[in-house]
């Protein structure tokens, strides 16, 4: 079995630290517990390899934010892999700080990363890991708190609460987003 899982994020060194970019983090992650090396291909950088038994084909789309919808499904049809062997990694505003909420469908819930991704896969019905940045910010200053750095306070946990996404996907990958979800979406 394969799975293509996806960090959003934005391309470029101007957006390597900031909330926005939490996908790629958290896949970087993945990538080097695994040993897995990404490189340059088409809409993104990709690394791949084995997790036990399972073959995970994990993606950086060079698209921006807004376009990511492109890159996963060129990778699905390049890899021929179904919607539900797919997880979406991004960020969510709803959810407190480091707080993880893995779901197999739903809505974009005003995201464009995932708006693009359900719109050319047209389909809402596909997993995906959400994980909490919070909503720390006065109105009007939304986009500023996105794509700004994480605060001190919260870079003392923010390690930790990546490595349990980390291992959050290792769930979804080897036992399935049922048993996943039971055991992070408490957490």
């Amino acid at each position: 079995m394969k799975y293509l899982i996806t960090g959003l994020g934005n391309p470029g060194p101007d957006y390597v630290k900031t909330r926005h970019n939490i996908g790629f983090l958290v896949l970087e992650r993945f990538a080097e517990k695994y040993n897995l090396g990404f490189s340059g291909s088409n809409f993104g950088e990709v690394a791949s390899g084995r997790v036990k038994n399972k073959q995970a084909v994990l993606l950086k789309p060079d698209t921006f934010m807004n376009l990511s919808g492109k890159a996963v499904r060129f990778w699905m049809q390049k890899e021929n892999i179904p919607l539900e062997q797919i997880l979406i990694v991004t960020d969510d505003l709803a959810l407190p700080f480091g707080k993880l909420r893995m779901r197999t469908k739903g809505s974009d819930g005003g995201h464009n990363g995932l708006k693009s991704v359900q719109n050319l896969l047209n389909n809402q019905n596909y997993p995906r890991l959400r994980f909490g940045i919070g909503k720390t910010f006065s109105p009007g200053e939304q986009i500023d708190y996105v794509l700004g750095n994480w605060s001190a306070e919260e870079s003392k946990t923010l390690q930790e609460r990546i490595d349990l996404s980390v291992d959050a996907i290792t769930s979804f990958i080897l036992e399935g987003s049922s048993i996943a979800m039971n055991k992070y979406n408490a957490l």
